[in-house]
């Protein structure tokens, strides 16, 4: 069977109350579906994407070669098999691929909300996102699948709507983020704000999209070594150096050097600036305890099958930060959650590149 690849924009007037007391209204929500719903609507998988995600998760567009983010895991006969189940990957909000963010047009006016946009919290992304499954008449589904940040979500999930998923699968990620990447993201957040060119937020979206955005592409090279593991960069470039630069040009450069300057100055063209301070804050303020006395007390609220996924020589989300999460769930009695450590020396994005070390477990997890 074919991937059925279908990409929505839902609209939704109703106000939404965010975390911090501020309401959004109204807001759109963009996603993509995979594969066909059973009757009883019992097949329905979700995926939740990391920070530069997006909804298209797999298959590729009429006149594009780049497959979604995570082609390997979903479509026909593959781990997330959509013969057998239909996934739906959605756009969190503050995200620039569709769904509201802080360059879309604020009601009832025509211009961007730029830093008017409120600030909104991973939490606030899967109550959203919740709204609009409930919208679709989809209110219990089989599994939720996240890494990075789309585990944030994932776990969210698990805490606050605990009889919405049969079963979570959170990847790479964490309670509650930690200083380690809280300090990467503020070198992002920094190079931003100090680009004359992003002039404090009243850019012009047109002209980043064709020039780049220099402040960010070096916030991102900082974020590349933190996806990245010492293995993975040596394994990857070695000590190669540019064939036609020379070795003693000041500006010669390593090929990890060449790398770096290519993916954070192409990353400018496609991601919003905003976007990425918001998203970032999210991540940054991500605790799974807030609102709660304490871990214990949240991890308490889940009932659906967890499984945690971490990857060795994660820089960004050390693996002992996922076992913790299991080792609180063992503490207050939960027996229906697995934790396993993947080797891999790639580093963070071992989740997005790996797909071989753990694909077959999650064939197992959803049977």
């Amino acid at each position: 069977m074919p991937l059925n690849l279908k990409t929505y924009t839902e609209h939704f007037t109703n106000p939404l109350y965010l975390e911090s007391g501020r309401i959004l209204e109204p807001y759109d929500i963009t996603y993509e579906t995979y594969g066909h719903i059973n009757e009883d609507k019992s097949n329905v998988v979700i995926i939740c994407h990391a920070l530069t995600g997006s909804h298209h998760a797999a298959g590729t567009y009429e006149g594009e070669n780049k497959a979604g983010w995570w082609d390997g895991l979903i479509g026909p006969n593959k781990p997330i098999d959509t013969n057998k189940y239909f996934v739906i990957s959605t756009n969190v909000i503050a995200s620039c691929f569709g769904s509201t963010g802080p360059m879309s047009p604020q009601y009832p006016y025509n211009d961007p909300y730029r830093y008017k946009f409120p600030v909104v919290t991973i939490k606030d992304m899967v109550k959203a996102q919740r709204i609009l499954f409930d919208r679709l008449d989809i209110h219990r589904v089989y599994a939720i699948i996240g890494g990075s940040m789309g585990g944030m979500q994932a776990l969210q999930f698990a805490i606050h709507y605990p009889n919405f998923s049969e079963k979570i699968i959170a990847l790479a990620t964490t309670h509650a983020t930690q200083p380690w990447a809280i300090a990467f993201n503020k070198i992002a957040q920094e190079s931003i704000l100090k680009d004359p060119d992003f002039k404090q937020g009243y850019y012009d979206p047109d002209f980043i999209k064709e020039q780049g955005l220099s402040g960010m592409a070096i916030g991102r090279m900082a974020g590349h070594i933190s996806f990245l593991s010492p293995d993975s960069m040596k394994e990857k470039f070695g000590r190669e150096y540019k064939r036609d630069d020379g070795l003693y040009e000041l500006f010669g450069k390593f090929q990890v050097e060449s790398y770096l300057e290519y993916n954070g100055y192409n990353f400018t063209k496609w991601f919003d600036p905003l976007t990425y301070l918001y998203i970032t804050k999210a991540i940054n303020i991500y605790d799974l305890s807030r609102g709660f006395d304490s871990l214990k007390e949240a991890l308490k609220k889940i009932s659906s099958e967890l499984h945690l996924i971490s990857f060795e020589n994660d820089l960004l989300f050390k693996s002992f930060e996922m076992k913790e999460i299991s080792d609180t769930l063992k503490e207050i009695g939960n027996t229906n959650h697995f934790y396993k450590n993947i080797q891999s020396n790639y580093g963070h994005d071992a989740f997005l590149v790996e797909l071989d070390k753990f694909d077959t477990y999650i064939c197992e997890i959803l049977k």
